[in-house]
């Protein structure tokens, strides 16, 4: 066996034993209530809480497609994702904090009974949880199979995709049917570190490799000084395309049900704010890192052509980083898939237990028996998504790429609702459905892309959906005005 097989072996077996070690210590805890096991019982505090927000929100994707970003697009990626995330950050202060404050009051735990609460009506409520589950569950099958191949090239085929698949996939259901939320957030900070430490590693290794960020950056600007363009090459970061992406996320991430149950979560707004604080500037370190070894990987590799060019991260660590270095720098992309996986199925087992099982099927359900079928929908999903990933269909990639904007149509109608705005069950529910739907025609072909405007799809599905919920409003005022 080489050195960085038996490094990557060994740094995954500490890594999924520390994981059920850290799921263990969390059985503890447990009161056996919905708000201890979905919610850790409303305790999360800043720590724990920002890196519980971070690890969930930042998935493989940040090793790998952000590297792979940098080397097609330049250094104009950066910024967009910087200050996109950083923008979303200022969701967690204000946002957050009413949403948690309304969560504690009437004993809330997801997002469907948020907007329950809110506006009157079944419609309403099921609309949501049919969207968050539509455009959550593609990116749930996504990561056994992102963390399967990943860990198959780790090993050098060594552990075959499936089994790798299967192997994680059995340590975070055991862990999460375990501990709830509170074994999820303390692993959450074990991945975060791992992330955080293992990418600053490869970037000094390989920065050195190139010969320093000075001389590669001046060599590049020589060679390809389209990299350093403010759209980026080919002119890919448009400003409309870019002001597209700069919206996006601050719309979308709120939007998550895993994030939002992390709101619910926190002990106190402190906590929240702390984290508004310290998420843009990790993530502005941070950020950078792949981008620029993306960028340096013209150096070394320059005829990498579409999806060749997201290896660009395993294939620089390859050139220019020791060997047990590679190994664990994957193992830090493993704790990625991880760390967004049980977020997500925690999150939408919350969903299906109160918002269906309860609320449907077993109104009387006591506290215990919705935690023990919370437990059984993790496996439930677990085994669902680990079998789309084995066998995934066309479908779900797609769909996952649209997933983002699918949930950002929800950002009006829900936030309108949590500062007061009281949409018309009609109004909330067309929003909504109109939104998706021009998305869905874009997709599709079926409604021309010239509506864009030079804009993302979300735009124009933001733009509609905001109309109908204004002449609902401005209906409504008239309606009270005239009534007083």
């Amino acid at each position: 066996m080489s050195i960085t097989l038996i490094s990557a072996l060994i740094a995954l077996a500490v890594y999924l034993l520390a994981l059920l070690w850290l799921g263990a210590q969390s059985l503890g805890g447990q009161t056996n209530s919905a708000d201890s096991y979905f919610l850790a019982d409303r305790r999360l505090r800043a720590g724990v809480l920002f890196f519980t927000l971070i690890a969930t929100n930042f998935s493989a994707f940040f090793f790998l497609g952000f590297a792979g970003a940098g080397y097609r697009i330049g250094i104009a990626y950066y910024p967009m994702m910087a200050f996109g995330t950083s923008f979303a950050a200022l969701s967690f202060g204000s946002l957050g904090c009413r949403l948690r404050k309304l969560s504690a009051q009437h004993g809330l735990i997801t997002p469907s009974e948020l907007i329950g609460h809110l506006l009157p009506g079944e419609g309403v409520r099921l609309l949501v949880l049919v969207v968050m589950v539509l455009f959550t569950l593609p990116y749930l099958a996504l990561q056994p199979l992102g963390a399967g191949y990943l860990l198959e090239s780790l090993t050098g085929g060594v552990v075959p995709f499936e089994v790798g698949a299967v192997l994680l996939t059995v340590v975070i259901v055991l862990y999460v049917v375990g501990g709830g939320m509170r074994a999820v957030a303390r692993t959450d900070v074990l991945q975060g570190v791992l992330m955080f430490s293992l990418m600053l590693m490869a970037f000094v290794a390989i920065s050195n490799g190139v010969g320093g960020v000075q001389a590669a950056n001046r060599t590049l600007l020589q060679k390809l000084p389209d990299l350093f363009s403010a759209a980026g090459r080919n002119d890919f970061l448009r400003s409309r395309v870019m002001v597209s992406y700069l919206l996006l996320w601050p719309l979308c991430v709120p939007m998550f049900p895993q994030m939002q149950m992390r709101f619910f979560a926190a002990g106190d707004d402190r906590s929240l704010k702390q984290s508004m604080v310290l998420y843009p500037v990790v993530a502005g370190v941070l950020f950078i890192c792949p981008v620029m070894i993306g960028m340096w990987g013209h150096l070394a590799f320059p005829d990498l052509v579409g999806r060749a060019s997201d290896q660009i991260m395993p294939l620089m660590l390859g050139r220019y980083s020791p060997e047990w270095l590679t190994g664990l720098v994957m193992v830090g992309a493993l704790a990625a898939f991880m760390s967004t996986l049980d977020s997500q199925l925690l999150a939408l087992s919350s969903m299906l237990t109160r918002d269906l099982y309860k609320r449907y099927w077993r109104s009387q359900a006591s506290l215990q028996e919705q935690v023990r079928v919370g437990q059984l929908v993790v496996i439930g999903l677990a085994v669902a998504g680990l079998a789309i990933a084995l066998r995934p269909p066309e479908a779900i990639l797609s769909l996952a790429t649209h997933a983002f904007s699918g949930l950002a149509v929800l950002f009006p109608m829900l936030v309108g609702a949590v500062y007061g705005l009281r949409w018309s069950t009609f109004a909330a529910i067309a929003s909504v459905i109109s939104g998706e739907l021009i998305l869905l025609g874009l997709a599709t072909g079926l409604i021309p892309e010239s509506i864009q405007g030079g804009f993302l799809p979300l735009i124009p599905a933001l733009v509609v959906a905001c109309m109908i919920l204004g002449v609902d409003y401005i209906i409504t005022r008239s309606v009270s005005s005239a009534e007083i």
